[in-house]
């Protein structure tokens, strides 16, 4: 089921309303940026990432069920993906896909049960 793919799991140690801006993320491979925008919404939890130099100043849209750990003291998020698996997902333009359900489906699609890798640890 998709919907769990947007919200934290509960081991990951995120708390509500922080304010998870400017965060580093680590893949299980090494950085892939900082945290530009993120939501806690219920059912549409996600972080918006900025790649810097690493895939050209891009963005990625990763759901919050990626998130394996947030680290409150070191400011950095752990994701159980590795990069290129991030670098392969359906690309993303913030003024296109944050509010489109199409997009949402891909990602769905992307990082869910039944991809080669969704739904568990790597």
């Amino acid at each position: 089921m998709t919907e769990h793919m947007w919200t934290y799991k509960d081991t990951s140690g995120h708390l509500a309303g922080a304010d998870l801006t400017g965060y580093k993320v680590e893949a299980t491979d090494g950085s892939i940026g900082k945290v530009d925008k993120h939501s806690d919404e219920v059912d549409d939890a996600y972080l918006v990432v900025d790649t810097g130099v690493w895939i050209f100043g891009k963005e990625v849209l990763l759901p919050a069920s990626t998130v394996v750990r947030v680290d409150l003291d070191e400011r950095k998020i752990f994701v159980d993906r590795t990069k290129e698996q991030i670098k392969d997902a359906p690309e993303f333009h913030r003024e296109k896909h944050l509010g489109d359900p199409d997009y949402r489906d891909a990602l769905a699609t992307y990082y869910g049960p039944g991809s080669p890798f969704g739904g568990r640890m790597l």
